[in-house]
This record gives structure tokens, sequence and C-alpha cells, in this order.
């Protein structure tokens, strides 16, 4: 009998009866009758796309995908099950640029090199994983939405009134029923849109909507077919018969994020103002061993000056004479100690010997946090 683990709850079955008397029998019949009448009002589930003429993958029980009803359903994607409030764009005076929350809103879109934020009102920063830009039909010359922020966390599309009316040559008339968009310099109306709420939507028809009328982007199928590598996401994209945009190189913040091990380090704020402050010390190890015999190196670094010295050694058990031989070379030719050394927890370095060195000379010994160097 397997003894429990501590501290879970184990249900173990006990025929006998209990203290409350005997229990009652178990009926599966009732249990699968239930999860159907909760499962009812579900939806039900499509049928996998298989081919529907006979092959001889038939024969042998294998199944053959249907590619162009595969490929049907991954470009929809995304795009049939947005919400119809997804085609919303709400003018706001207090926002400095447009930004909106999905990719497929825009008609361009590409990936940011450096990181940006969106700083909302409480304080909060929401980070910016692409720019794009898209046209919004008028009854004559389109109106531009450029440089617009794509941030994943944001709920509404927001549309800066301030670089609308600049970037277009614009104005925007409000009224009880709505706003009207004009032409800044005819006064001509390009655009009038109604609304009955609290707010003034640029509310979109279902045939202007942008994400049907343009094709998709490697980053769009690089999100749809679950952030494949490169190498896996060309095999696919190439067993279709389809095109993509060009796009620049390949970009996920999300994949980034996922393979990173560690936060990233933030920058130092620390000083040295003379030679020999701060020594920075490290023992590198040669793939190859020379003629001579020579496989590791030590290097010191000063911190102030960025000066290098390098000595080859043959075992790394030199480093504590030639840390004393150069202690006293900077002390006789410098004339000035060495305040602080800074090295990794290489056992070389972290050793009774080498801290009863540098105790007698009174240089501080400094270690790295682990996997920081």
């Amino acid at each position: 009998m397997d003894r429990p683990l501590p501290g879970l709850a184990h249900a173990v079955p006990c025929p006998a009866a209990g203290v409350l008397g005997s229990r009652p029998p178990f009926q599966p019949q009732q249990a699968m009758m239930a999860q159907q009448a909760f499962l009812a009002p579900s939806y039900q589930f499509p049928s996998p796309a298989y081919a529907s003429t006979p092959t001889d993958s038939q024969n042998t029980g294998a199944l053959t995908w249907d590619m162009s009803v595969l490929y049907t359903a991954l470009n929809s994607a995304g795009v049939a099950t947005a919400p119809p409030s997804s085609n919303d764009w709400y003018l706001d005076t207090g926002a400095s640029a447009h930004m909106t929350s999905n990719a497929g809103n825009l008609t361009h879109s590409h990936p940011l090199q450096l990181p940006n934020f969106i700083t909302v009102s409480n304080g909060a920063q929401l980070p910016v994983s692409h720019t794009g830009s898209t046209p919004i039909p008028t009854s004559s010359h389109p109106l531009y939405l450029r440089n617009v922020l794509i941030s994943p966390s944001l709920i509404k599309n927001l549309i800066s009134m301030k670089q609308l009316t600049r970037d277009n040559n614009v104005s925007i008339e409000f009224d009880p029923s709505g706003f009207s968009i004009k032409d800044l310099r005819t006064q001509t109306v390009k655009l009038r849109c109604d609304s009955s709420g609290n707010l003034y939507p640029l509310r979109l028809r279902p045939h202007q909507t942008f994400t049907a009328a343009t094709p998709s982007s490697v980053e769009l199928w690089h999100s749809r077919l679950g952030h494949p590598g490169s190498h896996v996401l060309q095999q696919v994209l190439h067993s279709f018969a389809f095109q993509c945009n060009k796009s620049a190189p390949h970009s996920c913040n999300s994949c980034r994020l996922g393979k990173s091990t560690r936060l990233p380090f933030q920058n130092s704020t620390t000083s040295t103002y003379f030679p020999f402050q701060v020594l920075h010390s490290d023992v590198w190890t040669s793939p190859i061993c020379r003629n001579s015999g020579y496989k590791y190196y030590l290097v010191l670094l000063d911190d102030f000056t960025h000066y290098v010295w390098t000595f080859p050694m043959r075992q790394k058990s030199e480093v504590l004479p030639i840390l004393h031989t150069f202690f006293a070379y900077v002390r006789t030719q410098f004339g000035l100690p060495v305040l602080a050394l800074q090295t990794d927890n290489g056992k070389e370095f972290d050793s009774v010997a080498v801290r009863q060195l540098l105790g007698s000379l009174g240089t501080t010994f400094r270690l790295s946090y682990p996997y920081t160097s």
C-alpha cells in the first residue's frame, strides 16, 4: 500500500458502513445526464475539415486535411469573433496620439524597435507593441490616422483630436446629436457621425471594416499559429497558396518575454573617481591549450581608467601569487592602494588565502550576485 504524501488530502474508498450509516450506491447514468443537461445550451463544435473525396489515405485509416477549409478557418481567426464595438473609435481631447488594442483595425503596422509606453490617468504605463496607420472613408477624400499606437492592454480605440485635425487639416463641430468633421478651408462636411449615448464614437459601417479588406501580415500569422519559430512559420505558410504582406524583420515581444529567464538588469549608477578605486577581475578559459601550456588567463580591469592587464596561467591556482605581485606593483609604481576587488563567485578568488591577502592589505572583497556576471 502506497503511503499518502503529507500535506495533501486523499480520498480512500471505504466499502464498510460509516458513522452516518451505509453509503448510497453510485449512479453513473445520472451523473452523465446531468453533465449533458449542463452542456446543452452551448453551441455545437464544428467537425474537422477532412477531405471529402476518397483517397488512398482513407483505406489505410489516415486522415487528410482539406487545406482550403483549414486556411479559411485560420484566416478568419480573431476577425469573426470580434465584438461589434471593436470598430468604434472615440474622440478624446486628452489623448496625445491615436491608440488601439488590435492591429487588425489598421491597414499597416510594424513592430517597434525601442520600448514605448502609454501613460494613463492613474499613472500606470501600458506597453506599446506596434505602430501603424489606417484611412477612414469619407464622402470625399479619406481621413488618415497616422502613428497609431497599438497596445493590447487598451479597452477602447481612441482618436487624438489634436492629431486628427492637424494631420488632415479639418475641424470638428459637436452638437447634441453627434459631431461633424469639416474641411478647414471650405467648411464642407466630410464625415457626419450621430451618437445617442454619452460619448462621441466614430462608428464604422460593416463594409468599412479594415481587417476584411487587407491581406494578413506575417506577424498576424505568427500570432494565429501559436508563435512558432521562423523556420516552422515559413514551412507552414508555403503549404498554403497565398501571399503575405512584406514586413520588417520579425520581432515578437511575447516571444522575447517568454524566452527570458530573468528580468533585465537596471542601469548602474555607481561611479569611481580615481584609479584603482575598484578593480574588476575574472578568469577566462581558452578552448584551445597553447603550446606553452597556457590555458587560463587572468584579466584585471581598472573601473576608472578601463585599463586592462592580462596574465596567462597554466593553472587557476596561480591567481593568488599574481594578485600578490600585482598589488605590490600598483603600490610601487603608482603610489596607490587597491581599495576594492570586484569578482565573481569563482573558487579561485573566493578562498581563504585570497581573503587573508586582501585583509592584510585593507582591500574590500566584493562578490557579484550569482548569474549576473
